[in-house]
């Protein structure tokens, strides 16, 4: 017998281009990627400025008519038909922002980067566990089922004991031709006061394929974080433009470089000619496909394959009905509504501890590389009697 589908109520906080992504897939129907168990419904979206840049936010993104559009966040939080929030701000002010939602009591998906800092990140999961509320960074990427199945070839030995891994997200958007540098200051990329910079805004796509291949798929018992060296260099306003960081995990005779740059592609051909991660083993290699946020290939190198490369691709299912729309990011949104559904505070997917983990790792980095943000985007203090409206939407 057929079971009635879940159906999770969202609002969107912020009213970019990333939330205007995140929503054009949201209301894609499931069942054009064959997912009857659950489904989504947009109940409001907020703007921080003002209720028409909402109101014009579910218009552009063909949403329905019913759906609510407030000028604040705190209007958006405080509404009872809102089951969850998912949060698109900058990540400057993603700690400020779900903890405004969290004290609302609303389940959050927000964002990569979590946060700025580890201890964020560490407040916000102490928070959503204290109040039995499910939480989870927004790391599409995890989801998918490149991504998936990528981890169940390493977890079987398909290629041996892994070595060594190098993942890469690099894209030249910012150096010309004649080697000049070339953003506004005030870009969200390079800005400080917005946590700018290559490693929160690119580079943590290159470690979510180092944790899930090294690190998510390691017992409990015998989970060991990495070892940390770092190196970047700074774009003039302070945040890195370019790094580079070595991972090393000890008891698991195992080794990772995460690179990511503003300054050159991972690919300049863009014709898929270069991989984004390579993942090394004694019995040969997996190579996935650009960009490290949503390859749509991955290729099987064996040592004792006589050359051939077994390629496999995916894409992510569209939705004729909406323009042939769809990028991937249903994904997290489906696996945030079964774990809502199921009573389960976090995903097994993205576990909240796995997400604290790569934030050290962030810290790390950064700390070694002489960059500091401002005190007011790392602070770890919210006053739920005079929650903070901020962010840019």
């Amino acid at each position: 017998m057929a079971t009635e589908s879940f159906t999770l109520r969202w609002g969107i906080l912020a009213t970019g281009f990333i939330a205007e992504m995140f929503t054009r897939d949201l209301l894609t129907n499931t069942a054009s990627r064959e997912v009857t168990d659950v489904t989504h419904k947009l109940v409001a979206v907020a703007s921080s400025k003002e209720a028409q840049k909402a109101s014009d936010f579910i218009k552009k993104v063909d949403g329905p008519a019913e759906a609510k559009a407030y000028g604040s966040y705190a209007e958006l939080v405080n509404d009872p038909d809102v089951d969850i929030i998912y949060v698109a701000t900058p990540h400057s002010h993603h700690f400020q922002n779900t903890m405004l939602a969290l004290h609302a009591g609303k389940h959050v998906l927000c964002e990569k980067a979590l946060t700025v800092t580890a201890d964020q990140a560490r407040r916000l999961v102490e928070t959503a566990r204290e109040k039995n509320l499910f939480l989870m960074e927004a790391v599409w990427t995890r989801h998918q089922p490149l991504s998936k199945k990528v981890r169940e070839l390493v977890a079987a030995g398909e290629i041996g004991p892994v070595s060594r891994v190098f993942a890469d997200i690099s894209f030249n958007n910012l150096a010309g031709e004649d080697g000049k540098l070339y953003h506004a200051d005030s870009s969200r990329s390079v800005n400080l006061d917005l946590a700018g910079g290559a490693l929160l805004d690119l580079g943590v796509y290159a470690l979510t394929w180092v944790f899930q291949v090294l690190y998510h798929i390691q017992p409990e018992a015998d989970k060991e974080k990495p070892e940390v060296v770092a190196a970047l260099n700074k774009y003039h306003t302070g945040s890195d433009d370019s790094t580079a960081i070595i991972l090393r995990f000890p008891k698991h005779n195992t080794l990772a470089v995460a690179t990511t740059s503003m300054r050159t592609a991972t690919d300049p051909s863009d014709k898929g000619l270069v991989p984004a991660v390579r993942i090394q083993g004694a019995k040969g290699e997996i190579q996935v496909g650009n960009p490290a946020f949503r390859p749509d290939d991955y290729r099987i190198i064996r040592k004792d394959g006589g050359g051939e490369v077994e390629t496999v691709k995916y894409s992510p299912p569209v939705d004729d009905a909406r323009g042939g729309w769809g990028q991937g990011f249903y994904w997290q949104a489906d696996e945030a509504a079964r774990c809502i559904r199921d009573g389960k505070i976090e995903s097994s997917v993205m576990p909240l501890d796995e997400s604290i983990a790569i934030m050290e790792v962030v810290d790390a980095a950064l700390q070694q590389g002489g960059v500091a943000y401002p005190d007011h985007i790392t602070s770890t203090e919210y006053d739920p009697q005079n929650p903070l409206n901020t962010g840019k939407a």
